[in-house]
């Protein structure tokens, strides 16, 4: 369904561990409404996985994905990158068919 490369997988593990979640959560990748291109992308620690949600490991981190976010993210890869000009989650998204200045938004 999706990649999660190996830098995302230790990032999202280095902060469930600080929060204490590294067991009990995983990171919840979801696209709901907004931005300035229609659709952008919401992250967040969930401790919940639902009949409607997709479930994937990555060296030992849970990513959870609703089926209906799911259908925008088919073929994505979730990276993370640290450098001197930016710092977090990247997203690159097959489905986007046009994304915001700041890649915060997109559309489908």
């Amino acid at each position: 369904m999706i990649e999660v490369t190996n830098e995302a997988a230790e990032r999202i593990r280095a902060l469930l561990s600080e929060e204490g979640k590294l067991e009990s959560h995983g990171l919840r990748l979801k696209v709901i409404g907004g931005g300035c291109s229609g659709l952008q992308y919401q992250l967040s620690f969930d401790d919940v996985v639902r009949e409607i949600d997709s479930e994937i490991e990555v060296e030992g981190v849970k990513v959870i994905i609703d089926e209906k976010s799911a259908l925008y993210l088919v073929g994505s890869r979730v990276d993370f990158v640290d450098t001197l000009e930016e710092s977090g989650f990247k997203i690159k998204n097959p489905n986007a068919s046009n994304t915001c200045g700041c890649g915060q938004s997109f559309a489908a």
